[in-house]
């Protein structure tokens, strides 16, 4: 996967405003060595523990907004303290993670460094983190909104009628299906076949008639 290294300086332009300072504190304080990457479809950051007298190693997508960048940041900043003080003795996304976690973004939101939705969107997360950004579906649409470019005429799959068309970005066709839990059954036009997705996933919708 093709990455980029940057120097501190250089993230304060990936970080909301104000946040600079609070987060190279946390990166110098635990030796971190801090990875942009480009877009992974799979993950939007990634933690490895320092090895032998090595570093602490994180990455986060350098596409994201500057407001889930720092989200993103902080949930694998949780990973590193979770490991610090239990090593590999407790559950990745355990109670031990979530309480990391959880102070951390209390920390961000005092510092009054969000907007009121997102801030408010993360109470949630606060109270009870999921271990992906997936499973956080209320936050993911506030963030949405601060994402510097938008897809002309895209929309988050939980806006789409159920029973319209859409297309993904590979060009193929689906009709939205109902809801299984988290994620919505549709049907490709073509195939028949039938693929869930997560209701942040944003399709084009095809108007028929």
């Amino acid at each position: 996967m093709p990455v980029s290294e940057h120097p501190m300086q250089a993230l304060a332009a990936f970080l909301p405003d104000n946040t600079f300072h609070s987060v190279v504190n946390y990166i110098h304080h635990y030796k971190v060595h801090l990875t942009i990457s480009k877009q992974r479809k799979s993950v939007l950051g990634d933690y490895r523990h320092a090895g032998w007298g090595g570093n602490h190693r994180i990455s986060v997508n350098g596409n994201l907004n500057k407001y889930e960048f720092l989200i993103t940041l902080l949930h694998e900043l949780a990973h590193l303290l979770t490991y610090e003080q239990f090593k590999h003795k407790v559950d990745a996304h355990g109670k031990e993670w979530k309480k990391h976690y959880s102070l951390l973004l209390v920390d961000f939101v005092q510092q009054k460094v969000f907007p009121a939705d997102i801030e408010k969107a993360l109470q949630k997360s606060i109270i009870n983190p999921s271990a992906t950004a997936n499973g956080e579906t209320e936050l993911l649409l506030v963030l949405r909104k601060y994402d510097p470019v938008k897809k002309d005429g895209h929309h988050p799959i939980i806006e789409v009628p159920e029973g319209a068309l859409f297309a993904t970005d590979n060009g193929k066709i689906f009709r939205k299906g109902p809801r299984r839990r988290k994620r919505f059954e549709c049907v490709e036009v073509k195939t028949g076949l039938r693929y869930t997705f997560s209701p942040v996933t944003e399709v084009k919708v095809i108007p028929e008639g």
